[in-house]
């Protein structure tokens, strides 16, 4: 085994396939290992260069191996694609992890680490707490509209709406009692999501990185937390660009010819991160348009006498990634444009 130079290894949660080649890239391993087998396997095995798909338990397995003196690189599954043969199983998509590290242009995800992936669990259960509380307060609205008592959308109006239907005597007594049950469900989900943004926001307070992203407008603590822990390693992007281009909020390219022509934003990357820097931008967009912001700048003016709102939203979501990637590689604070312009004297 000490011939080998890099192997693949394709991962799940029992069965793992290895590929493993030598210096002239023969292929000289091809193994399917259970998990204790693996484990055992790369023990004894000497420090050797291992590709693993970026996915599930992907880090655990990259924190593992290193410990183990391997150099373990994570490449995500867009970049094997292209390098699969005819014929879709685990020996070919091992084969084809092998390929693609090899490639000197191929870029790799840094491996987080276990404390980095404990703080993301607070943004995705945060995530789903809210979603299934939105879903509750629909349920909530709709049931009550069987009965005739409607309510507005948002939840500051399911509080009421649930008051009234407790005293509404024309609203059957079983019903009464499944919308209290509802009402206990939602109060419990209230206290729940306050208590995760209390450790997102001791969280955040307590990385200097994110502190510094959170002074970009509209980005928020939310928008911070998520910048800092999903791009642990800022600094393998060549430029802001390339960074918002990662977050799926570049244009798509359709150039062909010498013609340039340019589609709607990629969407490609984390959807919970881009989904928080548009929601941001938007707000910020709100509080100038409704002339409560103190400064606009002229760029932000320009744009929204040009183009519809909700494209100057991703417009300048882009600009907050930009300029969250720039404070991030230089541990600067944020400074605001010299040349902003009061929305009073702008209109």
């Amino acid at each position: 085994m000490s011939d080998i130079i890099r192997i693949g290894m394709d991962t799940s949660k029992h069965v793992f396939q290895l590929h493993g080649v030598n210096a002239a890239e023969e292929a000289v391993l091809r193994k399917t290992l259970r998990r204790k087998e693996m484990i055992d396997f790369f023990a004894k095995l000497p420090p050797t260069e291992v590709a693993i798909e970026a996915c599930g338990a992907s880090h655990n397995w990259g924190r593992t191996l290193t410990g183990m003196g391997h150099a373990v690189k994570l490449i995500p599954p867009a970049y094997i694609k292209p390098y699969i043969k005819r014929g879709k199983n685990d020996a070919a998509d091992a084969e084809a992890i092998c390929e693609a590290m090899s490639r000197p242009s191929m870029r790799f995800v840094p491996i987080k680490s276990a404390d980095n992936q404990a703080a993301l669990m607070l943004v995705t259960m945060r995530d789903r707490l809210i979603r299934t509380r939105t879903q509750l307060c629909s349920a909530i609205r709709g049931n009550a509209a069987e009965f005739g008592l409607v309510a507005g959308a948002g939840t500051c109006r399911v509080e009421p709406l649930l008051e009234r239907v407790a005293g509404d005597p024309d609203v059957p007594q079983l019903a009464r009692d499944l919308f209290a049950l509802q009402a206990e469900e939602l109060t419990l989900l209230r206290a729940r999501i306050k208590d995760i943004d209390a450790k997102l926001l001791a969280w955040h307070r307590s990385d200097a990185r994110s502190r510094r992203v959170a002074q970009i407008p509209g980005v928020g603590t939310l928008g911070a937390t998520l910048l800092a822990l999903k791009t642990p390693a800022p600094e393998d992007f060549q430029s802001g660009r390339a960074f918002a281009a990662w977050i799926g909020l570049t244009p798509r390219d359709h150039s062909t010819g010498g013609r340039v022509r340019l589609g709607s934003i990629t969407r490609a990357g984390d959807a919970l991160l881009r989904r928080t820097l548009v929601v941001g931008a938007t707000a910020l967009l709100r509080h100038i348009r409704n002339s409560r912001s103190r400064h606009a700048s002229p760029w932000i003016l320009d744009m929204l006498k040009r183009k519809p709102p909700k494209l100057v939203a991703v417009a300048l979501a882009n600009k907050m990634a930009r300029v969250a990637w720039k404070l991030m590689v230089s541990d600067q604070d944020y400074r605001a444009p010299t040349a902003a312009v009061p929305l009073s004297s702008a209109a």
